[in-house]
């Protein structure tokens, strides 16, 4: 345990001695906010996003860019240095994972200062969606093929074998959790405090189960860490594509690798909250021609109540760490 505290607080020195002079280069590239007028999946204007966040224009994104560079290069050199024992398959999934949906978010990240002209954050919404998808498909066949893979834990039933059924299932967590982090990330400070949260619940969890992916979840945690400090209100950087959708598919997969799919959801709480919401709204905007809801995601709605940001990411952190203990509870009670 000693050894895994220590790999995540080197970590977080590294990337806090690094972070700054990655802002300046952002700046130097203009890797920035641009001034737009945001749309949703139907391309239509999202009014209140914009007048929300209009003040933010200026601000460097690509955070996620240093996360994944310290984060999979200490990795690497932990596992080698250390001699930890774990199956190459499980390392290219979770380095695969980490950076396949890094490069996903950089170019989605990269379009943004080209052209925003009908798309949905750089790429149109459908075509991102299927190559999330694609990627999820590969991940899931690894796990269920080469590591063996094919069940759920249902409690009072214990393990419950599903086959074939895994890719799929695991495709959609996967999916799941990169569209709920990427919609989440919509506040200074929410969604990486968040999955601070969550890492810190799935380091109790994976420190007993596995320790190979114990060590990577400390070295990510002390890099999100760090990365924390400069994207707390008012953010100084915020993680862009690269970083929510190389985060939020990380997460998931951490889920399906410690096999406490059930605890992932509840752990990660909060980010389900804010993706069922939009999801209500979508699915009111198609079928029935009108919202359901007065405004999504959900921290939209808190910050036109008059909440402000910084009150409303601090009420979701507190969300959060209850989901976390909430989570844990349901993981351990069903070893």
């Amino acid at each position: 345990m000693a050894q895994v505290l220590g790999l995540s607080l080197l970590s977080l020195f590294i990337t806090f001695i690094l972070i700054v002079p990655f802002i300046d280069f952002l700046y130097k590239v203009k890797l920035r906010r641009q001034k737009q007028k945001t749309v949703d999946i139907f391309n239509k204007p999202t009014p209140v996003f914009d007048k929300h966040n209009d003040w933010k224009e200026g601000t460097p994104f690509g955070g996620g860019i240093l996360i994944i560079a310290v984060v999979s290069v200490l990795s690497l050199w932990s596992y080698g240095i250390f001699s930890v024992k774990i199956n190459p398959w499980e390392l290219f999934v979770i380095l695969f994972t980490f950076i396949s949906f890094g490069i996903l978010g950089f170019y989605d990240d990269a379009r943004k200062l080209v052209s925003s002209k009908n798309a949905f954050f750089g790429l149109r919404f459908r075509h991102k969606f299927i190559i999330q998808w694609i990627l999820a498909l590969v991940i899931a066949s690894v796990i269920h093929f080469q590591l063996g893979y094919s069940f759920v834990f249902i409690r009072g039933i214990g393990l419950t074998p599903i086959g074939i059924l895994f890719i799929p299932f695991s495709a959609f967590v996967i999916v799941s959790f990169v569209n709920a982090f990427n919609i989440t990330d919509g506040l200074d400070g929410l969604a990486s405090g968040l999955f601070l949260i969550c890492l810190l619940a799935f380091l109790a969890i994976a420190t007993q189960v596995d320790q190979g992916l114990a060590i990577f979840i400390a070295i990510l945690m002390g890099s999100v860490a760090a990365f924390l400090y400069f994207n707390i209100y008012k953010a100084r950087l915020w993680l862009g594509d690269v970083g929510s959708m190389s985060l939020g598919a990380s997460l998931a997969v951490i889920g399906l690798l410690t096999g406490k799919t059930i605890a992932l959801a509840v752990i990660g709480g909060v980010f389900i909250i804010e993706v069922g919401s939009s999801l209500i709204q979508i699915l009111g905007k198609r079928f029935l021609g009108r919202k359901l809801l007065p405004v999504a995601p959900i921290h939209l709605y808190f910050l036109q109540k008059g909440w402000g940001e910084p009150r409303t990411v601090m009420r979701a952190w507190l969300l959060g760490f209850f989901f976390a203990i909430l989570g844990l509870y349901i993981a351990f009670i069903n070893k």
